[in-house]
Formats: C-alpha cells, structure tokens, sequence
C-alpha cells in the first residue's frame, strides 16, 4: 500500500524494511530517504528486488542496507555529471553507479550534491 505523505509518495514496505534495520545503518537509510524525498519532492517509492526503489518515469535509485554498509545504487547513473565525485562504486558498471557509505560516511556526505545526483537521476 503506497501513502501519500507530506514529503511525496511512501510506500509500507519501505517503512518496514527501515524499521528492521538498527544503529547507524537505520539512521543512514532513514536520512538518505528523507534526502531523496526532499530533492524530488514527488518521487514515489516502490519495492522491487527485496530493495527500496526510488521511481519517478522510470527507477531513480535504490537503498540497501548490506553487512558493513549501506548503498545507494543509481540505475543510470554513468550518464549523470558527478562534479562532486560521490559516486565510489560501481564505476565499471556499463549504466547504473553507487555511492557506498560506511559507518560515519554520512556526516561527510555533502547533501546538496547528493540532492543534485537525485533530481539529475529522476529527469533523466
């Protein structure tokens, strides 16, 4: 069931998937979430490959929480500009890149370039 909210379309499975996650890996995908929704502010959120996808006209991005980090997977994200070199993953890949954040990564995650990644992703 997806809910409208004040910060675009949420959808409960990602509410729950969030929910099950705990310390800085919940904290990490619960502010890259509310950065992702505030950079697009009518970005929906759907539930495919046991992830959260982030779609506008088509998939924008993807959360995942892993062992010993958390990623953020941008379906085509070789094609965007990255002037501020966030993308650290993924950079053989033919069209997708990621951004792969450790334990205390997001302090140092500059928001308003990744906010720029987001709304480049969902106009493309």
């Amino acid at each position: 069931m997806i809910r409208a909210g004040r910060e675009g379309m949420k959808d409960e499975r990602v509410d729950a998937y969030v929910a099950q996650l705990s310390g800085w890996k919940q904290d990490a995908v619960m502010r890259l979430r509310d950065l992702i929704h505030h950079a697009v502010p009518e970005i929906g959120e759907d539930w495919k490959w046991d992830t959260p996808v982030f779609v506008g006209r088509g998939n924008v991005c993807a959360l995942g929480a892993f062992s010993d980090h958390v990623k953020v997977n941008f379906f085509k994200g070789a094609a965007l500009p990255d002037p501020a070199g966030l993308f650290n993953a993924g950079l053989e890949a033919k069209t997708s890149r990621a951004i792969d954040l450790w334990e205390g990564d997001l302090d140092r995650l500059d928001a308003d370039a990744f906010q720029a990644l987001v709304r480049a992703a969902a106009s493309s």
